[in-house]
């Protein structure tokens, strides 16, 4: 069997410029909104490293730097870019719809 998914909804596409990210905090989570070329991504907000504000980095592309020790991250994927980073980034599936970004979470 696999767990049932739910939508968060977590703020109107809009409100995220194009190659620009913002900070949501919902269902206990501190999620980073990303506007990569008109497509969303979300992932969690604080760096696996330190306690770096992503939403707060450097945006290159689909690429993000955290501002705190300067390690990045695959904004799409989670991967480590750069050091000293070494955890990837959770990531969430995310949908547009009706003009609202939302993501899947997992109902328990």
């Amino acid at each position: 069997m696999h767990q049932a998914c739910e939508f968060a909804r977590l703020c109107k596409a809009g409100d995220v410029a194009e190659g620009q990210a913002i900070k949501i905090e919902k269902n206990g989570l501190t999620l980073a909104v990303f506007n990569i070329q008109g497509e969303y991504f979300v992932t969690n907000d604080t760096c696996t490293h330190g306690p770096g504000s992503l939403s707060e980095g450097y945006i290159d592309g689909d690429v993000v730097e955290c501002d705190f020790h300067n390690g990045s991250f695959n904004i799409k994927t989670g991967e480590v870019v750069a050091p000293p980073c070494m955890i990837p980034l959770k990531t969430y599936k995310t949908h547009v719809e009706d003009g609202e970004v939302a993501i899947e979470i997992d109902s328990e």
